[in-house]
């Protein structure tokens, strides 16, 4: 049986990867009798994840049965209901089905309860907090990653399940320093993959950019390179650069054709550059293969963008009544631009209650609030979400619209002008509306303010234009 030629090796999934550190083990019968034979796919995902990298579907898929099967023999063996509960969680995670988060927790319970934790299952705990933030439970997954932290410091895969849970709590200062000591520990694909996700975030895009071009380089199996440059086309996407992204997501899908990321990825750029029957064709493609909230969001307003009002008011009301992890965001948006956008303020706020504070909620939060007419009160979630280093056009746009309803002119000017700056075609239906309000903005006085010279004025625009990359 291959499961007997596999390790009790443990997968734990961040942000769509595989990740693990056991090796792989051959049977004693296996040894001393010369070259192995190839490795089938079950031990090819073994393999992948010993690596840190991510294993193509179809082998992720046969080592789940693998140990199905195993353990339908040998139900005490809480090492492989640890890895089958991971492999579970990274299967949902990748396609987007949350059934799966399911059968992982059912799994990895059952591995604590065959193995507490106690007697030092920290196989079981990553896992655990690695399906909590697959559920976006940011609270939780910080919680198992400190203790498996505290029983294992050295232990690199639980560093990624920390530094999505502290972004995931906005707390950045604490998931740089996570970044920094799984530097440390390990190197290859995933790691500078995770570098590239660091630098986007605090706003050092050319560094970002550098460190997932390393990602490609490193990686060594489709899946892995695909999940890498399918990171650089978003890169050059969030840059306002469709053409380049348009071919970085092609390059992913010549490798894996249906690469979920990918599929989407394609649609926008598609959009942005006026393609609009192909980005249709190409997400109706993304959300059959991976049916995020976020996806389901931005086919809605090309849709809506497009006049086509019955295909968005239909993708909306499958993004209300879905089943979704970590949709707080999108749903929010949702009910802000395209339902009630009192009811999504309270869903926020209980969202910001939970400890959820990432720039992304923030921002949320606060064009909620806008759009149910607490201008005052939004200005200061949107400061937060533009303030953290993130350069995001569409959290640009809804500040300097919350300005502009506060009658605060030059700054309105310049979050709506940096908005079009950092992407012109961000959003086929907030773009325009960006592009609108900046006009109807005007342009600045002639006559400056009494007291302010030219050298002042200059530096405060410079100041509020932000910073383009790092130094």
């Amino acid at each position: 049986m291959k499961s007997q030629n596999v390790s009790r090796t443990v997968l734990a999934a961040g942000a769509g990867a595989v990740l693990a550190a056991t090796a792989l083990l051959y049977a004693p019968e296996i040894l001393g009798r010369g070259t192995p034979p190839p490795p089938g796919p079950a031990e090819r995902a073994v393999i992948a994840a010993r690596a840190g990298a991510q294993a193509a579907l179809p082998d992720l898929a046969a080592l789940i049965a693998d140990r199905e099967k195993w353990l339908w023999a040998h139900p005490d063996d809480g090492a492989s209901w640890a890895e089958l509960g991971a492999a579970y969680t990274e299967r949902g995670t990748r396609l987007g089905d949350v059934r799966d988060y399911g059968r992982a927790e059912e799994a990895l319970g059952r591995s604590l309860t065959e193995r507490p934790a106690a007697r030092g299952n920290t196989a079981a705990q990553l896992g655990l907090g690695a399906l909590a933030g697959a559920r976006g439970d940011w609270r939780t997954a910080r919680e198992w990653g400190e203790r498996v932290r505290k029983a294992e410091p050295g232990r690199w895969p639980m560093y990624p399940v920390l530094i999505d849970a502290y972004n995931g709590l906005g707390e950045y200062g604490a998931a740089r320093k996570a970044m920094e000591r799984l530097e440390e520990l390990h190197a290859g694909a995933v790691v500078r993959a995770r570098a590239a996700q660091t630098y986007r975030d605090r706003g050092w895009r050319e560094d970002a950019d550098a460190a997932a071009l390393d990602a490609v380089a490193l990686a060594e199996a489709d899946a892995e390179k695909a999940a890498a440059l399918g990171r650089l086309g978003d890169l050059a996407w969030e840059r306002g650069e469709p053409e380049e992204a348009l071919e970085r997501h092609g390059a992913a899908l010549r490798l894996v054709r249906d690469h979920g990321p990918s599929l989407a990825g394609r649609a926008r750029a598609l959009a942005a550059l006026g393609r609009t029957e192909e980005a249709v064709r190409e997400w109706r493609a993304a959300l059959a293969r991976l049916p995020l909230p976020e996806y389901v969001l931005e086919a809605g307003e090309l849709h809506e963008s497009l006049g086509r009002d019955a295909e968005a008011r239909a993708l909306y009301e499958r993004l209300r009544t879905g089943t979704w992890a970590r949709a707080a965001v999108p749903l929010g948006l949702l009910g802000a631009d395209h339902g009630d956008p009192a009811a999504a303020v309270v869903r926020l706020r209980a969202e910001w209650a939970r400890g959820h504070r990432s720039v992304g909620v923030a921002d949320a939060l606060g064009w909620a609030l806008f759009r149910s007419g607490r201008a005052e009160e939004a200005l200061e979630y949107a400061k937060r979400a533009t303030d953290e280093g993130l350069r995001s056009a569409l959290f640009s746009y809804h500040r300097g619209e919350i300005e502009r309803a506060l009658d605060l002119r030059g700054p309105a000017r310049r979050h709506l002008a940096e908005a079009l700056r950092i992407h012109p075609s961000f959003s086929p239906l907030h773009a325009p509306r960006a592009a609108a309000a900046l006009a109807a903005v005007g342009e600045p006085p002639d006559e400056l303010p009494e007291g302010v010279g030219r050298e002042g004025a200059a530096r405060t625009e410079r100041t509020a234009a932000g910073p383009g990359t790092r130094a």
